[in-house]
């Protein structure tokens, strides 16, 4: 029997998926998570062979979830979902350790043998988000781009400077080479073409 963590916010969706991988004579869901920082406590209290991550969790990001139990439970193989299939989501995914990437529209009877499929070492890749995503290439952003980016959505240069503990003059040439980076014309507009193409 193939144990199973599922995580997913929404809890009809994970209800949903729980109940269509044990109709699977192989699969057993035996944790569930809503947060991405409820994983590794989850995949603690039980004996799981592969986790099951939605990539946008509150508490902590799919991504981030996938590292924390590659680096603590090496064992646990890791399927992504995402309903957003942006080409930066999947290049993030490889490296934080995932072993599968899958976007949620897939046929259940897809998951169930990406889940099979993990567990016999095999890297399980939406075939259409591979192509997208060596089409793309790699995300230009640099780390320090992508956190001012980030907090750049909703904030001015001198709350982007106290949250980073930069200067706002640092603020402001990291935020012209992400807007140039980005081919944007402003910030909202490169925080929005980041975000689209999972480099965010």
């Amino acid at each position: 029997m193939i144990r199973v963590l599922l995580a997913e916010d929404q809890s009809m969706v994970r209800e949903a998926l729980a109940a269509l991988l044990s109709l699977e004579a192989d699969l057993e869901v035996v944790a569930q998570a809503a947060r991405g920082d409820e994983v590794l406590p989850a995949a603690r209290a039980q004996t799981v062979d592969v986790a099951l991550l939605d990539i946008e969790m509150p508490g902590l990001s799919g991504l981030d979830a996938a590292a924390a139990l590659r680096d603590e439970l090496p064992g646990v193989k890791i399927v992504i979902l995402t309903t957003f299939g942006r080409p930066g989501y999947l290049r993030r995914a490889m490296e934080s350790g995932a072993d599968a990437f899958l976007v949620k529209d897939a046929p259940a009877a897809r998951l169930a043998d990406a889940v099979r499929r993990v567990l016999r070492g095999e890297r399980v890749i939406d075939p259409v988000l591979a192509a997208a995503a060596l089409a793309d290439g790699a995300s230009p952003l640099t780390e320090r781009e992508r956190e001012v980016l980030r907090v750049a959505a909703e904030s001015t240069n001198a709350e982007i400077a106290a949250a980073l503990q930069l200067s706002q003059g640092t603020v402001r040439n990291y935020l012209s080479t992400a807007i140039q980076k980005t081919g944007a014309r402003n910030r909202a507009e490169a925080f929005r073409t980041a975000r689209d193409k999972g480099w965010l």
